[in-house]
Formats: C-alpha cells, structure tokens, sequence
C-alpha cells in the first residue's frame, strides 16, 4: 500500500464520517422537534432519551443509509480531487484503472464488513432498547383486525379484533381439528384477555363444543379461566420486531410464521435479506461513484452531486419496485432484495468501461 493508496483510503473514510454526522445531526434534530412534546408529557428521562433512544436511533439508520452515503462521499471527494487535478496524474501514471480503484474497494471492504457486524450482531439488540423506549414513551396503540393462524396442536385461532392498551380480544374463536382432517372441538368466547409473558387467558361468554359420538358435549358460561398454547405477544405483532430479532432468531421466527400462514411473511424474508444485501450494496455505489466523479467537469462539483442523487433515487425507487413485487405477486424476497445490486451492478460496470482511463 503506497501514499496514494493511504491517501485515497483516508479521503473515502473522513468523507464518508463527516458526511454520516451532518446526516445524523439534522435527522436526531427534526426527530427531536416532532417527539419532544410527547416525551415532556410521558416524563421521559433525559438518560433514557439520549441513552436508550438516540444513540441507538443513530445507530441503527446511520447503518440502514450508509450505502447511500457512502456513494455520495465517494462521489464528493472524488469529484473534488478531480477538479483540482488529483486524478489526471493517476490516469497518467501508466497504472491500469483498477489499480486506481484499489484504495477505493479496500476502504469499502472496512465499511462492508462493519456494516455486517452490525446488521447481524450489534443493531437487533440496540433496536430492543430502542423499541422498548418508544413503546414506553410515544408509540401509538397496537391494534390488530380479523387475525388468522395455525397453532401447534392442529388449532386453527381467529379473532376479529385485539387492541393493545384494553389488552382485550374480540370474538375468540379456537377449533382442533384431528390427523383424519376431522374437527375435534372448537371455543367461541365473546372477549378474551391474556396475562403479559404467560399462557394465562381468560375468557368471557364462551361456548365450548366437544365433538365426536358418543362424547359430544357443550359447555357454556361467562367467566372461564384457562391455558392456551399460544399468547397475544405471538399473535399481535408489531411490524419492527423482526429488527430486534438476531439472524437465527428471525429464521426460527419466519420458519415458525410460516406455519401459522401468516401473509407478512415476505416482509420478514425480505428484512433478512436486506441485512446482507444492503452492505454488499456499497461495492456496487462505489464503483459508480468512481466512474461518475472521475471525469473534470465543467459544471464542477455540482454536476457530479446532481448525477449522483439522480442515481440514489433510482436505487431507492428500484428496490421499491422489487420490495413490492416480493409483497404482492410472489416475486421472490431473496431475488427482491438483490435485484437492485445486480442492475446498478452492471450498470457500475458499463460506466466504469466508459470512464477515462
């Protein structure tokens, strides 16, 4: 590794920081000025606000935009060391362009590689204090309607309605079905209430049915006391839990999902990928950075900015189209999340064969 090299490394790294900062410091203000007046209200402390909740808020969208910023940085310093005539000597060095490059993909590599760490081990926990903290102090109701899904046990569970601070289920209705595809009972209850943590529910105005000559009963009453095999935590779930889960932990989750039916399953998929996909993403953004700022331009700085966002709207819309795809008509969620990498791939590649060299 030679003075250019280290140079280079340098510049990517103290961009891409400096840049990282500026972002964070304006999102953690205009957080603060939406949330404040709920935090007043609920007495949050300031080492709970600062401690549980920014520092992870910083974390955990610092690492979701790194990507982007990353491929604006590289655009910015790359651009200015073209105009001042930084990059011409390089070019004419006699060096291949990929040497060039080199420095480039080894600060990206450091950044990949924490961005991973931090995907895979640090964030989902940081997000469990973060979570925690806007459950406490301002998050809206949980409210959840016409709930559907298989439980151990063949037990089919329905409900039409659960809303999180009454902690009431409407309409519970529980049916066990046996190996031969034959109903063995089911439960209707008006309202149920689970005990937080626990298997404990109980329900109220309920009819149980027994089926199956010649031990066929009914039950009935109003106020019962029982356990089920599942628990409201399983079933009314915020759509941010999958971020507080570990990667095992989230397949075990979507494993486990999938045998209920649930329909947001491909959300889950893609949130795991995601974690791998978005790091990867930085290889892709840097080469077009390069490519795109490498050239002097008469426009100066501002044009390669230009291009740049341009280029950042394109990739957010991209995933967009593949995000929705995976949702709504069965595209797959590993190839959803890729896609984006694999076009701007090639599209990075093109460019880099059009670059000057």
């Amino acid at each position: 590794m030679n003075l250019i090299d280290k140079y280079i490394i340098k510049k990517f790294l103290t961009t891409f920081f400096f840049m990282l900062g500026i972002v964070m410091l304006f999102s953690t203000v205009f957080d603060i000025s939406s949330r404040l007046s709920e935090f007043i209200e609920n007495k949050a402390t300031v080492y709970a606000i600062i401690f549980q909740y920014y520092v992870n808020f910083i974390v955990y969208y610092g690492n979701t935009f790194s990507a982007l910023i990353i491929f604006l940085s590289v655009i910015w310093f790359t651009a200015k060391m073209a105009q001042d005539s930084e990059i011409i000597p390089l070019m004419f060095s006699g060096k291949p362009f990929t040497r060039i490059l080199r420095p480039y993909f080894i600060a990206a590599t450091i950044l990949v590689i924490l961005s991973l760490i931090l995907n895979h081990l640090i964030i989902p926990k940081s997000n469990q204090v973060r979570l925690a903290f806007e459950e406490q102090y301002y998050r809206d109701r949980l409210f959840v309607e016409n709930y559907h899904a298989e439980f151990p046990g063949n037990q089919i569970v329905y409900f039409s309605s659960y809303v999180s601070d009454l902690n009431i289920v409407n309409d519970l209705r529980i049916e066990k079905w046996g190996k031969d595809g034959k109903i063995i009972s089911f439960l209707n209850a008006k309202a149920a209430t689970n005990k937080l943590g626990s298997n404990n529910w109980k329900i109220e105005n309920y009819y149980i049915r027994e089926i199956g000559y010649p031990n066929d009963k009914i039950v009935s009453g109003t106020k019962l006391d029982t356990n089920f095999v599942f628990r409201i935590e399983e079933m009314a779930i915020r759509e941010n839990r999958p971020e507080t889960m570990t990667f095992s932990e989230l397949k075990n989750f979507i494993e486990m999902e999938k045998r209920k039916g649930n329909p947001k399953i491909p959300d889950y998929e893609i949130t795991l990928h995601q974690r791998t996909s978005l790091p990867f993403a930085t290889y892709v953004l840097t080469l077009m950075g390069v490519a795109v700022a490498s050239r002097k331009k008469r426009g100066g700085i501002g044009i390669n900015i230009a291009i740049g966002l341009l280029f950042v709207f394109i990739y957010i819309f991209a995933m967009q189209i593949a995000t929705v795809a995976a949702k709504n008509v069965g595209f797959p969620p590993l190839l959803a999340t890729w896609v984006p990498n694999i076009l701007f791939g090639i599209t990075g590649y093109i460019m880099y064969r059009l670059a000057p060299k």
